[in-house]
């Protein structure tokens, strides 16, 4: 099989999600799976559009591991926000109910914040998308948190489920931004990478 376009890399992803794994085994790449537990509690006074970034330095810099060469070890954070308020992970089904009420029938920023450290260096950069949110009744709301579960989503959604297929009205920049992973991003990122020796 030929090679993709780009330098072979050999992936590390430090993330538990199942979204950004799927999506980074688009680049037929290898990519083995790691995890690294930060506190994500932004800094005070932090603008929250810098958050996602931040948090995934954070986790790049948490890492313990040793890199070769030919590795390159991703992190990620995706935040939410409507107008400037920040919507983390909820806490509970009430506080995902919440959040989506507040969501409802709403345009909102989501940002994801990437880190791509190498045994040489690193670089990091945000990307934004726009999602248009239809309104939301509260049996919608209520069905969609009881069968999800989207604890552990930040801002109470995941837009490549029931809620994604039933509610967004439109997005404006990268489905994948919204999904967990600006893969555009990310590719490009990879490609600009000096060759290892």
């Amino acid at each position: 099989m030929n090679a993709p376009p780009i330098h072979p890399w050999r992936l590390i992803l430090a993330s538990a999600s199942p979204r950004r794994r799927q999506l980074l085994q688009g680049l037929d790449l290898p990519v083995e799976i790691t995890r690294v537990d930060v506190d994500e509690t932004p800094p005070a006074g932090m603008p929250h559009d810098r958050v996602a970034e931040h948090l995934a330095v954070c986790k790049a810099e948490a890492w313990t591991g040793t890199l070769a060469k030919d590795q390159v070890l991703i992190t990620a954070d995706t935040t939410v926000l409507v107008d400037d308020t920040l919507l983390n992970k909820p806490e509970d089904d009430a506080d995902a109910r919440r959040m989506l009420a507040l969501l409802s029938g709403r345009s909102h920023r989501v940002i994801t914040g990437v880190c791509l450290r190498t045994a040489t260096g690193t670089t990091n950069f945000a990307d934004t998308a726009v999602v248009h949110f239809r309104a939301l009744d509260a049996a919608e709301i209520a069905y969609y948190v009881a069968q999800h579960k989207p604890l552990d989503k930040a801002g109470a959604y995941g837009v490549q489920d029931w809620i994604g297929y039933t509610a967004v009205d439109r997005i404006e920049g990268s489905f994948y931004t919204v999904m967990g992973l600006p893969m555009h991003r990310v590719y490009t990122a990879l490609r600009m990478i000096p060759t290892p020796h």
